[in-house]
């Protein structure tokens, strides 16, 4: 796994980032039946930004294609082919874990005035509205875990979108099995939240 350093250069930061990596996440199996490994994402990104307390904004479940859709931890081997890793699976949707940690990152930021889902009953400045793009480990070469997220920061009040960008980040995978994948896209998908805390605390 790269050093903050290097991903800083890699990636571009321009906010102060801390990581929180917890530990990952495999739930025990339960009963006697053969069931997969079950991972969720562990770590959490905390970014120090502008502070914009006056501001609070509702973070939607991502929108993602069929096979990104689903609790499956997709493999690429080939640029046209898609499989999935044998016996895992994510505790959740993909989307929802997405959501989550997204949420969190914001929170731990300390610098809205309120984040939250659909449904809770916040007075929205802001929507931030992500499609995920990639979220694999290719194979096609030495192995490396690919996040890729378009997000729009929208105007709750008149729809407009305030700001557009497409986020990537990737993280080499030390290892081999569930849990290295999982180890190495869960690096890429902290750097990717990141990126995007930084730059939402920006453009609002």
């Amino acid at each position: 796994m790269t050093s903050s350093e290097t991903a800083r250069r890699g990636y571009g930061w321009t906010t102060k980032v801390a990581f929180a990596f917890l530990s990952l996440s495999v739930l025990p199996a339960c009963g006697t039946k053969p069931v997969n490994d079950t991972y969720s994402l562990t770590s959490v990104p905390v970014v120090e930004g502008r502070s914009v307390r006056g501001k609070q904004i509702l973070v939607p479940e991502p929108t993602a294609l069929k096979a990104l859709g689903s609790d499956q931890v997709v493999v690429r081997p080939a640029t046209s082919e898609i499989q999935y890793l044998a016996k895992a699976q994510w505790s959740d949707t993909l989307p929802k874990l997405v959501q989550s940690k997204l949420v969190q990152a914001f929170e731990a930021s300390g610098a809205l005035g309120g984040v939250g889902k659909p449904g809770e009953g916040l007075a929205i400045d802001y929507q931030v509205v992500t499609t995920l793009r990639a979220f694999e480990v290719r194979t096609n070469g030495p192995a490396t875990a690919v996040v890729e997220l378009y997000v729009k920061i929208v105007n709750d009040r008149n729809g407009t979108v305030r700001a557009q960008q497409l986020f990537r980040a990737t993280a080499p995978v030390s290892g081999s099995g569930g849990p290295a994948f999982v180890s190495a896209l869960d690096a890429a998908f902290a750097r990717a939240t990141a990126d995007i805390v930084g730059w939402t605390l920006k453009a609002i």
